[in-house]
């Protein structure tokens, strides 16, 4: 699976909050927060389902796989989304070991799976 997906009985406020202070322990950041309801009705567009996607990042992680291979760069930062599902709120990722097959390296292996493992144990203590 390309997924890994929980629901939480949080408000997206409340989920949101709780993942930045999990994300914080492992030392990842929040760089963006992209609201997909907001930008589409802005834009006239009628959508009405709550979504957030959120790019994470750990600088120090970042830069150690980027020297290895700069085709990484085109996964970073990590995505994570926050969004409601038949009023039911979930949060999920792509899996970065699932992205990372599609570079053919397996020496960065090992990194992508210490990353989707961190960032797992950061979705599952904000639930």
């Amino acid at each position: 699976m390309f997924h890994y997906t929980v629901e939480t009985n949080k408000t997206m406020d409340k989920a949101l909050q709780s993942l930045e202070e999990s994300l914080k322990k492992e030392q990842f950041g929040i760089l963006w927060q992209f609201d997909i309801k907001d930008k589409l009705q802005e834009k006239g567009l009628d959508f009405n389902q709550p979504y957030l996607v959120l790019e994470v990042c750990n600088p120090r992680e970042a830069q150690r796989v980027l020297t290895q291979n700069q085709m990484v760069g085109y996964f970073l930062p990590c995505k994570i989304v926050i969004y409601e599902d038949a009023g039911q709120v979930k949060i999920g990722l792509p899996k970065p070991t699932a992205l990372i097959e599609m570079v053919n390296d397996t020496s960065i292996k090992e990194f992508a799976e210490d990353i989707e493992n961190r960032l797992i144990i950061c979705i599952d203590e904000s639930v």
